[in-house]
């Protein structure tokens, strides 16, 4: 299991990981800014954005929507960035 990621490290990157959403290891609580970049670096590329599409569903239960989903080649991350409502 990963470690939680904190609620500063990620208002500070504005990220947090597709893992820590889906592991629930991620606590938006206090997040103060309406976008947010949900990155996923691990696996194949399709899961890739398969991780990173099923955590900004998640977040979608929290009132995030899904802006875009973008995998930059440079470096085969994939984002996905989302708007609080």
């Amino acid at each position: 299991m990963t470690a939680a990621e904190t609620p500063e490290q990620i208002a500070r990157t504005r990220m947090v990981t597709a893992r820590a959403v889906l592991q629930g290891q991620a606590d938006l609580r206090t997040y103060p800014y309406r976008l947010l970049a949900v990155v996923s670096h691990h696996g194949v590329s399709g899961d890739k954005v398969s991780d990173a599409v099923a955590a900004a569903e998640v977040l979608g239960q929290f009132g995030w929507d899904l802006v875009n989903v973008s995998e930059f080649a440079s470096n085969k991350i994939v984002y996905a960035f989302l708007r609080k409502r």
